[in-house]
């Protein structure tokens, strides 16, 4: 019989039991995680109360690598389409990263209107035509920098240098977890490869190392790294001596290092890595869900074989499958999932970065992006779950509203698009419009940045960004470091 010590932690039971209580200890760990989760109730977080009543309880970000056009899928521009072919005059002097100032290009995509709204996008994200009532626009965004490294840091983390938390990790560091079981911060990367910075854009840098992401790859065989061993000669009883072991020398090497939060974070990981060995199975076996749902994100091709060319099946059933297993993972309590689209320079190109042919590399990506997000939006809503849920789409800088190559758009990190959905955003709407071209806001001298989106999803979390801080290095660091307003204008109050 086993024998339990008051001593004996929870992750040491469980080991303990490997065999015998697996299944209970999974049914019982699901059912706290449900409560936990249904009922707001947090744990782990350094905020004590809330600066003010949240509307939304999670975040999901999705984060388009190599910089998304958002004229050629949200920022309709009928000038284009008008002077197309003509010479690209902007009336002023204009730089570009690769020199892309042929002439005016249209998007080769058409646009049409939607929803009650009648908000106008194109042919490529036409899925999401049905979800433009609960989505806002935001299309005067402003970037500081052309180049990816930076811009993505901008956009993930607030700053354009390394080594900053990422959004992820603040909302972490501050309210804390959802559930006991798994991560409070979930990264889906694109299965081909990381975006610029790779795990830098999620990493917890000067916060305790606890709040960085965990990469979860839900497309593989072993989607979590080393969360089970692999090898034929483990067994349940040399887990539990291996573990023991570990939890022994971790403890004596800790005692001697006050103040140092790695150690304690390896310790919690290791021991969220032990419940999680019975959780996070459960959660991403998408075998459970019914025909009509995996139909709806475009999981109904399981198993099918694709061309080495970037194509629209490919794509709908990797991004779908990242969004099924996001509401399956907020469902269950994690707090903020980020889902990449797009790695880092591929060739042929595997992200947004068209510099060579917008229709042939935006088109698949757009799509399969589309019909996963749509489907996500849906699937949350009628569960009930979207009006506690933030939904933000972004990237790290838009296109040039000039062609290059012909067929093909340089950076333009003057103007681009982000749009959030749920979390008490008002939908429907499109605000801060860029000029008739989509190179730089209309209104220039107040354009929109990411500490005013990353302002904004704080305030819907309950927190007053300008009081969620850490000092680090004798700064009292935030995430919108000395910036930011709240975006009152998109709220539903």
């Amino acid at each position: 019989m086993l024998q339990i010590s008051e001593s004996m932690s929870r992750r040491q039971f469980l080991f303990r039991s490997a065999c015998g209580f697996g299944g209970l200890a999974l049914s019982a760990m699901m059912h706290e995680d449900a409560a936990q989760a249904s009922s707001g109730a947090a744990t782990g977080g350094v905020l004590e109360a809330l600066h003010y009543a949240p509307r939304a309880k999670r975040v999901i970000q999705l984060f388009m690598a190599g910089a998304a056009s958002h004229i050629d899928l949200w920022d309709y521009k009928p000038a284009l389409e008008k002077h197309h072919g003509e010479p690209a005059d902007f009336g002023e002097k204009v730089e570009t990263f690769q020199n892309g100032l042929g002439p005016w290009m249209k998007s080769p995509f058409t646009f049409r209107p939607y929803g009650e709204c009648g908000k106008m996008i194109s042919d490529a994200v036409a899925p999401l035509g049905d979800c433009v009532d609960d989505i806002a626009f935001v299309h005067n965004m402003v970037g500081k920098s052309g180049v990816h490294s930076t811009g993505t840091y901008l956009q993930a983390t607030g700053f354009q240098l390394p080594g900053f938390p990422g959004m992820g990790s603040w909302i972490s560091y501050g309210l804390g977890s959802l559930n006991q079981n798994l991560p409070t911060f979930v990264v889906l990367p694109d299965h081909r490869g990381f975006a610029s910075n790779g795990p830098k854009n999620w990493g917890a840098g000067f916060l305790p190392a606890s709040a960085q992401g965990t990469m979860v790859y839900p497309q593989r065989e072993i989607p979590i790294e080393d969360i089970r061993a692999q090898s034929g000669f483990v067994s349940p009883k040399s887990d539990q001596a291996t573990f023991a072991l570990l939890d022994r020398l971790n403890r004596q090497h800790e005692q001697s290092r006050e103040g140092d939060s790695r150690l304690d974070a390896r310790i919690r990981s290791y021991e969220l890595a032990a419940r999680m060995q019975l959780s996070a199975p459960e959660a991403l076996d998408l075998s459970q869900e019914p025909k009509h749902i995996l139909e709806m994100y475009g999981l109904d091709r399981q198993g099918a074989t694709y061309p080495s060319e970037i194509n629209v099946p490919e794509e709908i059933e990797y991004f779908g499958r990242k969004c099924l297993v996001a509401r399956r993972l907020v469902e269950r309590g994690v707090r903020f999932i980020q889902i990449w689209s797009g790695n880092d320079n591929g060739f042929p190109r595997r992200n947004w970065d068209s510099h060579e042919d917008l229709q042939r590399e935006h088109g698949p990506l757009a799509m399969g992006m589309a019909t996963g997000t749509a489907a996500l939006i849906k699937d949350l809503k009628q569960r009930g779950l979207l009006e506690d849920t933030l939904i933000l789409w972004t990237t790290e800088f838009g296109r040039m509203p000039s062609s290059q190559g012909g067929v093909g758009r340089d950076h333009n990190p003057f103007s681009f698009t982000n749009w959030m959905c749920g979390g008490g955003i008002k939908g429907g709407q499109s605000y801060g419009p860029s000029d008739e071209w989509g190179y730089k806001s209309l209104d220039r001298s107040n354009p929109t940045e990411v500490y005013d989106i990353h302002a904004t999803i704080l305030r819907q979390l309950g927190i007053d960004h300008e009081r969620l801080t850490f000092r680090s290095n004798g700064i009292d660091r935030r995430l919108t470091d000395v910036h930011g307003r709240v975006l009152h204008e998109l709220l539903d109050l």
